[in-house]
């Protein structure tokens, strides 16, 4: 596992041993941030989706995804774990990929977050599989005020799960790479994220 572009591109990522922490394949990513960087998303939001932007990865896991954000030049990305295994990863992967001052790491629950110090304009959810994780999540996050209006959030799932998106967001678009599958999110106006 490794980042797949920007300026830590080639960094290799430490992942825990043990099938808990799942982390998203380098082609999925390569993937999803190519559809991040350009077409219907780029054209809809006017402008990049990941530079300069505040991120927020949630069920972090290793920090792959935020990281990979953070390479390619978003602003800052907070990291919300609470598995003890993952947060030694993440930790290590964070000072791997010299972002100590660009990233946040909280050990956390997602579905009980902590107030948010400031929206995140570029949200990315990546629950355990199977366990209908998703709606909850994003009511959680949106109510601690991290998901912002103007948001892009990307939802990742298993290709057979079930998602129900949930009310308040409306799909820009969806993508399934091997494994994953990612539903791409904006928040509806009055959905209750932060202003």
């Amino acid at each position: 596992m490794r980042i797949i572009a920007g300026a830590n591109r080639g960094t290799r990522l430490e992942a825990p041993k043990g099938g808990h922490t799942r982390p998203t394949a380098d082609r999925a990513r390569e993937t999803l941030f190519a559809v991040l960087d350009g077409g219907r998303i780029f054209r809809e939001i006017g402008c990049p989706p990941v530079t300069g932007r505040r991120v927020l990865d949630a069920f972090a896991g290793t920090g792959a995804v935020g990281l990979e954000a953070l390479s390619r030049g978003a602003a800052h990305a907070v990291f919300i774990e609470d598995d003890g295994a993952a947060l030694t990863a993440l930790e290590r992967n964070v000072a791997h990929c010299h972002r100590e001052k660009r990233a946040t790491v909280l050990r956390r629950d997602v579905l009980n977050p902590p107030p948010a110090g400031a929206p995140c304009d570029l949200v990315f959810l990546d629950p355990p599989y199977g366990r209908d994780l998703p709606a909850r999540a994003l009511d959680a996050l949106a109510k601690a005020g991290w998901i912002a209006p103007d948001a892009v959030v990307v939802v990742q799932h298993h290709p057979k799960d079930r998602f129900d998106r949930p009310a308040g967001f409306a799909t820009i678009d969806t993508r399934t790479v091997g494994a994953a599958r990612f539903e791409i999110l904006r928040p509806q106006p009055g959905n209750g994220t932060s202003g």
